[in-house]
């Protein structure tokens, strides 16, 4: 009997063992990932040459698209549980599924850059009595620019004409040497390539700064999860995170190496146009604490220009993930 109690005994404890030993450890899964083609994509380009060959716990399945609503639209389905985004776009989500998305970390600030041929164009205020040509009325680079041209006391001295793309504000640029233009990356750095004496001389990203003393940035895109996917998968959002920063990094340190990839996934047109244009693109991952001033920040700049711009109300806290 003491014989039989004893492997008894036995017996619980290394199922108790195992039992304990499986909860320290999560089963691998497949995490989903969209990303909107463009600037906020190249922080993902030295990942996805990883994925698959051993270097992550998970798999992942990525996918591009050229319209924010389709990554939206599937996100919401809960056909993706990861998806970078403009960061606007993420507060309009988070209001229209009533809190069931979250911001994990911010990977891209400030892309728009102002570019002319105008030599007398240095600073913010030189251009006050010009016409700046932009695309989107109502989207984000417009609210940008509203917000820093207003913080100069200069919004009503400067003329806005907006064009439907960015190739035809070139364009202009190319006709009229003291033509002004605010343009995004990659086609900054393409129209400084292709039309003479075209420089970028002014980048918001800095003009923002100098206007912000709360920790608040100028910010492209963020990255979102799923709150149920989150819940469910807590280790594999972190594992995520970890390879996207130094995914970014990557990106930012070793443009040789990612420009070839931003051409072979049709981000950038041509390689040496990558390789001046990845570098000003400020792909970084900034979370936590970081994350949340530098974007409740920028949220509430558009808010106060146009509520319908990130949903028509701010985000609570429970939109700002701290991941650690």
């Amino acid at each position: 009997m003491k014989k039989l109690l004893k492997v008894s005994a036995l017996g619980l404890a290394l199922m108790l063992l195992l039992t304990f030993t499986g909860c320290g450890k999560s089963e691998p899964v497949n995490i989903r990932v969209g990303a909107l083609k463009g600037a906020t994509t190249l922080g993902l380009l030295d990942m996805k040459t990883k994925a698959g060959d051993g270097t992550y716990t998970n798999s992942y399945e990525f996918s591009m698209a050229t319209a924010a609503d389709e990554i939206a639209g599937k996100l919401i389905k809960g056909e993706l549980d990861i998806a970078l985004i403009p960061a606007n776009l993420a507060s309009v989500l988070y209001n229209k599924t009533e809190g069931k998305v979250e911001v994990i970390d911010i990977n891209t600030l400030g892309v728009l850059y102002v570019v002319s041929r105008d030599p007398e164009v240095k600073e913010i205020t030189d251009l006050k009595g010009k016409t700046v040509y932009l695309t989107g009325k109502g989207t984000t680079p417009d609210y940008v620019l509203r917000y820093i041209l207003s913080a100069n006391g200069i919004e009503d001295e400067v003329t806005l004409e907006y064009k439907s793309e960015a190739t035809e504000v070139a364009s202009v640029i190319e006709a009229d040497e003291t033509a002004v233009g605010l343009l995004p990356q990659p086609f900054a750095t393409a129209t400084c390539l292709s039309v003479e004496g075209a420089a970028e001389v002014l980048d918001m990203n800095e003009e923002w700064n100098r206007t912000r003393t709360d920790g608040a940035k100028l910010v492209t895109g963020v990255t979102v999860v799923r709150k149920d996917f989150l819940s469910e998968n807590p280790d594999a959002v972190k594992e995520f995170i970890e390879a996207h920063r130094a995914s970014a990094e990557a990106a930012m340190n070793e443009t040789e190496k990612i420009a070839p990839l931003a051409v072979e996934e049709g981000i950038i047109p041509k390689e040496p146009l990558a390789l001046k244009a990845i570098p000003k693109c400020n792909i970084v991952c900034i979370t936590g604490s970081e994350m949340k001033d530098a974007l409740s920040g920028y949220l509430g700049v558009l808010y106060e220009l146009d509520p319908t711009a990130v949903g028509g109300s701010l985000p609570g806290d429970d939109f700002y993930e701290d991941i650690k």
